[in-house]
């Protein structure tokens, strides 16, 4: 697992989320740009920002999707970086 396994994260202050039939959709209210998850991007997005370590997310997400660690982590990674890169996330104080 990366550095980044022991963070914890965040939607910002300024991020309306709504969930829609098991999908979402992401308000940045400072841009005012609108995002959309899939039903996967959804359950990422509720365990990232709910767990107390992206590590724990990870771990939940191993036992609720058949896909592999090395997969996920790289799937996570990327998710993570675009979602901080857009504004919708962030690192929270632990």
């Amino acid at each position: 697992m990366t550095n980044w396994a022991e963070e914890r994260l965040a939607a910002p202050e300024h991020v309306m989320f709504r969930e829609l039939d098991g999908e979402a959709v992401l308000l940045n209210l400072q841009n005012e740009m609108y995002y959309g998850l899939d039903e996967t991007g959804t359950r990422m997005w509720q365990l990232l920002t709910t767990s107390d370590s992206v590590q724990a997310a990870m771990d939940q997400l191993l036992e609720e999707f058949d896909v592999s660690a090395e997969t996920l982590e790289q799937d996570l990674a990327e998710m993570i970086t675009e979602l901080k890169s857009h504004g919708l996330l962030e690192t929270a104080d632990k």
